[in-house]
């Protein structure tokens, strides 16, 4: 062994002829550890939230998403090729544009969604449906699904049988003074059901109808705004974005579940990250206390430092023996602060005893926990290095 590690290890674990070094030395790994515990805690809650609202978009938004970025819309003839690829289990066109819906008396801005039958098949949307089914046609009749929020603002729902009109202005022409109403398409629908994504942008102002009453309404012939892909179960799906990119070039975007929501996770990554600055500053206080007990060991440790210099140690040798000191320390609360994080985040997952609290309607009823190795390395890799700044500064004073 390192003849500096070994003494380092004795001086940290040995007994001191003052007892306030040793309270000192513990305040210190303690502080440590109960820092890194925050840390493993807190940013796995915010992994595990975020593995809930991944979960809700995953029942709506496609696996890959294909928009033009030249125009509004394009010719789905330009995918022919991506449709037929061994990878694709299913391909939907989709046409997507803004509206006015009125029922009754009621009159609200919408985003109004035409899709082709397999939509039900490209996503899990059946499985957020809180009222009736999803349902695109009945006989001659044309369905309509809401999102439950605003199937609650027009007071509209499967057991009413009054239909909904979708008004949309035409695309060619003059607007008529005398007659404004002649401006507008319009297309009559009735509800089979509402869905709840539990997000605003979905839930208050979508309706999903089929494509080709979306291209009557909007006067779209062949065109699409978008096409949406479920791949293969063993498909690779970064493989897949990235061959399909290329092929179709830079007229084209290809998108996956992250990229179609980039900004709700990009805030939800920045909002991570500042608490861990946060935490991190914590943790710089934490270390103050290694500073203050490697100042304490050198001060008592006088007579040794000349003995060791006698014996043929020199000055980097006796740096060394307290910087490994105050590394050991930072080791110690590093781990065991891991550790209870860990044990902290299983308890957590299993029994779900902290909870939301009752004062609210909330997604999950307890905080969810999701633990990253990616996130504990990155930890580890703080705490050491924030104990062994304060070691390495501490240990030049010898």
């Amino acid at each position: 062994m390192n003849i500096s590690l070994k003494i380092a290890s004795r001086y940290l674990f040995s007994k001191k002829s003052h007892s306030a070094i040793n309270i000192v030395s513990i305040i210190s790994v303690c502080g440590v550890a109960v820092g890194t515990m925050a840390l493993v805690c807190v940013l796995s809650v915010y992994n595990g939230f975020q593995g809930v609202i991944e979960g809700l978009f995953s029942n709506f938004d496609p696996q890959i998403r294909i928009e033009s970025t030249v125009n509004k819309s394009f010719d789905p003839q330009a995918l022919e090729s991506i449709k037929g690829m061994p990878e694709v289990e299913c391909l939907s066109y989709i046409i997507e544009e803004n509206a006015l819906l009125k029922f009754r008396d009621k009159q609200l801005p919408v985003r109004v969604k035409g899709v082709e039958d397999n939509y039900g098949t490209l996503t899990n949307i059946a499985a957020i449906m809180v009222q009736g089914e999803f349902s695109l046609h009945e006989g001659n009749f044309c369905k309509a699904v809401f999102g439950a929020g605003l199937a609650g603002n027009i007071g509209s729902g499967v057991y009413i049988v009054d239909p909904i009109h979708l008004y949309a202005p035409k695309r060619e022409g003059n607007i008529s003074i005398i007659r404004p109403d002649h401006s507008f398409n319009e297309i009559t629908a009735f509800p089979s059901g509402s869905f709840m994504v539990r997000q605003e942008k979905y839930d208050n102002s979508l309706v999903i109808i089929p494509i080709a009453q979306a291209r009557e309404l909007f006067e779209y012939e062949s065109e699409v705004t978008s096409a949406d892909i479920k791949l293969k179960k063993k498909a690779d799906e970064r493989k897949f974005i990235k061959r399909v990119q290329t092929e179709l070039g830079s007229d084209f975007q290809v998108l996956d579940r992250y990229a179609q929501q980039k900004d709700f996770y990009r805030m939800m990554e920045v909002e991570k990250w500042i608490t861990y600055l946060i935490l991190s500053f914590i943790l710089m206080i934490a270390a103050f206390n290694i500073i203050g007990s490697l100042s304490m060991l050198i001060i008592e440790k006088k007579d040794d430092i000349q003995t060791l210099s006698h014996l043929g140690l020199d000055g980097r040798g006796i740096f060394r023996v307290f910087f490994y000191d105050g590394c050991i320390t930072s080791l110690i609360g590093v781990l065991a602060g891991i550790v209870m994080g860990l044990v902290l985040c299983w308890l957590q997952y299993k029994f779900e005893f902290i909870t939301m609290g009752s004062g609210g309607t909330y997604i999950v009823n307890a905080y969810p926990v999701k633990v990253c190795f990616t996130d504990i390395l990155i930890i580890f890799a703080t705490v050491m290095g924030l104990g062994c700044l304060a070691s390495y500064f501490t240990s030049k004073q010898v």
